[in-house]
């Protein structure tokens, strides 16, 4: 199987939980993440093709860092668990310093990949 990707996906081995900043509220927690979008577990089905202002945490060399995410809602699909949905985004907005954590945190060592 080829991979047609763009940009490297990385595996989130821990809990990293994704806020909706229009409400504070977790909405879900991040599967897989790329410089360019990520795949969530959602605990709502959200919307498709509708925009998201949403917030995470990375622990990276910097220390903990939190970042900002503009974000399309490209799909969603129920999950195997009732309640739970796979739903995948593209980063429309993020800012450089974000970008940069982002970045650095995906190439770090040990990191695995989808």
């Amino acid at each position: 199987m080829s991979e047609f990707r763009r940009a490297k996906r990385r595996k989130v081995p821990d809990t990293i939980e994704v806020y909706d900043t229009m409400t504070d509220q977790v909405v879900g927690r991040i599967g897989n993440i790329s410089e360019t979008g990520m795949l969530m577990l959602a605990t709502v089905p959200g919307m498709d093709d509708a925009l998201y202002q949403l917030r995470f945490s990375l622990n990276s060399a910097r220390g903990k860092h939190a970042l900002e995410v503009g974000a399309h809602q490209l799909w969603s699909d129920a999950a195997n668990s009732p309640g739970q949905f796979w739903t995948g985004f593209r980063f429309i907005d993020i800012g450089r310093q974000d970008a940069q954590v982002l970045r650095e945190w995906i190439e770090s060592p040990g990191a695995q990949y989808v």
